[in-house]
């Protein structure tokens, strides 16, 4: 069975996310902890798969926690579970190692997939965090021009490109729930609509742009269109 370590300071969710965890999720909740050094000294006396992690605690935050636990115990999945998703808490968290990043508003069934998801080595992000992300990376990348045809290594170049609405609009998720996308593959098609480059991609989600190129190809495949162009005009509707 999965073992999950829960970190945060408010009683009243930590008892909710058990009993979610536990008896809808079918996990072990190994322990809870109010803050990162309580979290830390659970680790010590009790091995874990996963641990779903706030950020703002005191004491040790989130953040702190999740560089140590890298650090100390790399095998670790970390899913942070906030209610912030700032430019500056989300690339830390991801950067530092966090395998995902929820709100704590996902819903139960998302942090139980989150959690399905982390333990084999993929990392889910709540749709306004990855919207975030879209963000960011298009202030700093996404100056410039696309236009409608794409390269060897299947990025999109020159021209103009049309913004989506990265949360998705209903006919992109309905499109992609068709399919039969996982959860990793449904981040990767919001961003191919939003015209994002394989680099722009593997730099948002840090993956490498190998493993980009393999999902590209597996969505290709599921909506049996060949083309990045015409799927990009596809999932825009």
């Amino acid at each position: 069975m999965i073992k999950i370590l829960l970190v945060d300071d408010e009683p009243l969710l930590l008892e909710s996310l058990e009993i979610v965890l536990t008896i809808k999720g079918g996990f072990v909740v190994s322990g809870t902890a109010e803050n990162g050094i309580k979290a830390l000294e659970l680790l010590k006396e009790k091995p874990v798969d996963v641990m779903l992690i706030d950020l703002n605690m005191p004491g040790m935050g989130g953040i702190e926690l999740i560089k140590k636990v890298k650090e100390l115990y790399p095998d670790i999945r970390m899913i942070v579970l906030t209610t912030f998703y700032d430019e500056k808490n989300i690339s830390e968290a991801l950067s530092n190692g966090a395998a995902g990043y929820l709100l704590k508003d996902s819903g139960k069934d998302a942090i139980i997939e989150a959690v399905n998801q982390a333990v084999k080595g993929v990392g889910v992000l709540d749709a306004k965090v990855l919207q975030k992300l879209t963000g960011m990376l298009s202030s700093n990348a996404l100056g410039t021009n696309m236009e409608n045809k794409s390269d060897p290594d299947g990025n999109m170049k020159g021209g103009n490109t049309a913004k989506t609405e990265i949360k998705g609009s209903d006919s992109i998720e309905n499109l992609m729930e068709k399919a039969g996308l996982t959860e990793r593959e449904k981040e990767i098609a919001r961003l191919l609509a939003e015209g994002c480059t394989n680099s722009q991609i593997s730099s948002v989600l840090f993956i490498s742009e190998g493993t980009v190129k393999n999902y590209v190809s597996i969505i290709y495949d599921k909506f049996d269109i060949r083309d990045r162009a015409k799927l990009v005009a596809y999932l825009k509707g």
